[in-house]
């Protein structure tokens, strides 16, 4: 319900009304006075009309009569007089000289006492001459019951002219602030969005007739545009929160106060936790850490061209997750400050590519140092000072040479095979014998075995299917799986080789076994991952951390296989993989699982 105050309107019709009242009562008076003034005038002429009359009676009994006689008639005829008139309070008749006759006064003792008003009135003979006084005593009962009748009827009148006026003031009053209550409640609803609203206008009048017609109108054409605008609202709403809440990025929408009004679930997904409704200067994660305070504090503070020109970014550490925030400002079109827009995105894994990327630089840069110094270093020797050193000596510095040129060349066969494979080229594939492959390989990889006096063992099924594979890559597959167990194994041990079939006949299983030093349980899942190297913990053995995230890559991006690693620390590996007889039935079956051969 509208509550009015003591408005303008208001103070104008309390104004009125006090105004009217006066004049009303001011009116009143005057009447009611000049009414009474005309009334006792009036009074007064009767009573002098009756004086007259009593002294034309008086002369004629003062001429005919004798003097007993007339005191008789006088007093019959005052009897008579004040008998039939209650206005008159006595009579007085008096002779020439002034001299009482007959007065009515002792008689009439308490009727004279009420007297108001006295009237005389000479009494005159035929020649004009005075015979005699008459006094008639007037007290105007008559007069006054008149006046007081009369002034009560106008009171009554004036005073039901006044309440009437009132009435229909305060009614009308009432009228307009019912009227307006509706219009302020219709002009709440359209604020609310509630267009198309209809005041009833039936009993409205005036102005206030035209003014519910003109807001009639004005709702029903905001409603006709709401109708035609509500479609192209909608849909471009709904786009923009389709291409919101579809960017891969997370979006998190602060608005001026730091409350975060909108999250898409890419952020939701990484911040792991329901944000809407809550500061951005209060998210915790779950060291209680208020991983964005600092870096949203900057964002305020940099200045304002700074900040249109450039978004702010800084990084959030969130558990084990790196979180890279670009925050950039939103302003309204006549560029009110209405809060600021932070773009997450996780660059965990890019920080971890970086890391190793970094390393594995430092690594190769090393490794590529120490040959290419020992090539040097012998090199220069052999060429000064060759002919001061025996043939075996000469001979152990080029066995010496060969050996830095052949660990330079695996680990820039590394390198390439590495980029080649990243580039995504897809290899020719032939449908050969898979162990005939492998036994190629193993012949030029026995002479590394034979420095270490290490034996190769090869075990195969018979009737193995052919199946589809590039021989290359498959060739450099057993290389590095051979070469790594040959690097990891102690002098005079074995390597096992094993061909054959899986229980389902859909694959060829081909496993590597060393009696090497092993590999820890917690670094097992990592060891096919790109730069990492187990000798970062166990041993010295020089490497760059490829070749087995080569072997992976090969067999599961290459060819739709899988690797596996079997080993107990101190008593030995075994590398195993398989390869599919049919690579379209294998690439589907992966699919249908959920698999995705190439994520390595």
């Amino acid at each position: 319900m509208i509550k009015f105050g003591l408005s303008a309107q208001n103070k104008l019709i309390i104004t009125g009304l006090v105004v009217s009242t006066f004049i009303i009562m001011a009116v009143s008076y005057f009447a009611i006075d000049k009414i009474r003034e005309r009334l006792y005038e009036s009074y007064a002429n009767s009573g002098q009309l009756l004086g007259r009359t009593l002294a034309i009676q008086s002369y004629e009994l003062m001429r005919t009569s004798a003097l007993k006689q007339k005191m008789g008639l006088f007093e019959h005829h005052a009897k008579l007089v004040l008998d039939g008139n209650s206005d008159i309070s006595f009579i007085t008749y008096k002779n020439a000289n002034n001299e009482i006759l007959y007065t009515t006064s002792k008689e009439f003792k308490a009727r004279k006492s009420e007297t108001k008003t006295t009237l005389t009135t000479p009494v005159l003979d035929e020649k004009g001459l005075v015979a005699g006084y008459v006094e008639i005593g007037l007290n105007a009962n008559l007069a006054k019951s008149i006046s007081n009748t009369t002034k009560n009827s106008m009171l009554v009148v004036f005073t039901m002219m006044w309440l009437i006026y009132t009435i229909v003031v305060v009614l009308n009053a009432i009228l307009i602030r019912r009227e307006l209550a509706i219009l302020h409640q219709g002009v709440k609803e359209i604020s609310g969005g509630k267009f198309g609203t209809i005041l009833e206008n039936k009993l409205a009048s005036g102005e206030i007739k035209e003014l519910f017609t003109a807001f009639n109108d004005m709702s029903q054409r905001l409603h006709l545009y709401e109708e035609q605008n509500i479609d192209q609202l909608t849909f471009e709403r709904n786009k923009f929160e389709s291409v919101l809440m579809g960017i891969a990025n997370g979006v998190v929408v602060c608005d001026s106060f730091d409350k975060i009004v909108l999250v898409n679930p890419s952020a939701q997904k990484l911040l792991n936790k329901e944000v809407l409704d809550t500061s951005i200067l209060d998210f915790t994660d779950s060291k209680k850490s208020k991983c964005f305070k600092s870096g949203i504090e900057k964002f305020k503070q940099t200045p304002k061209d700074e900040a249109e020109n450039k978004p702010l970014s800084f990084s959030v550490t969130l558990d084990n997750k790196i979180i890279k925030a670009v925050t950039s400002s939103m302003y309204s079109n006549v560029h009110d400050y209405l809060g600021y827009i932070i773009i997450l995105i996780d660059i965990t894994k890019d920080a971890e590519i970086d890391k190793l990327r970094s390393d594995f630089i430092s690594n190769v840069s090393h490794e590529l140092r120490t040959p290419v110094t020992i090539l040097r270093s012998y090199i220069d020797t052999l060429y000064s000072y060759g002919q001061d050193f025996k043939f075996d000596e000469q001979k152990e510095f080029i066995g010496i040479i060969n050996d830095e040129i052949i660990r330079l060349n695996n680990m820039v066969n590394d390198i390439l095979d590495f980029s080649k494979i990243e580039a995504d080229t897809k290899p020719e594939k032939q449908m050969l014998d898979l162990s005939s492959t492998i036994e190629r390989a193993l012949v030029g990889l026995k002479v590394l075995a034979d420095e270490k006096s290490m034996s190769i063992y090869l075990t195969k099924q018979d009737k193995l299917p052919l199946i589809p594979f590039n021989e290359e890559s498959i060739e450099r597959v057993i290389n590095n799986l051979v070469v790594n167990a040959i690097k990891y194994s102690p002098n005079g041990s074995k390597i096992e080789i094993f061909i054959g079939m899986t229980s389902d006949d859909n694959y060829i299983k081909v496993s590597v076994k060393d009696e090497g030093i092993g590999i820890a349980e917690d670094v097992l899942d990592r060891v096919f991952d790109r730069f990492f190297r187990t000798e970062n913990t166990t041993h010295a053995i020089k490497g760059t951390g490829l070749g087995l995230h080569l072997v992976k890559i090969a067999i599961e991006k290459q060819h739709n296989g899988k690797v596996f690693v079997e080993s107990v620390q101190g008593k030995g590996s075994t590398f195993s993989f398989i390869l599919p007889v049919n690579e379209e039935a294998a690439l589907n079956k992966n699919k249908k699982a959920g698999y995705k051969p190439d994520s390595v």
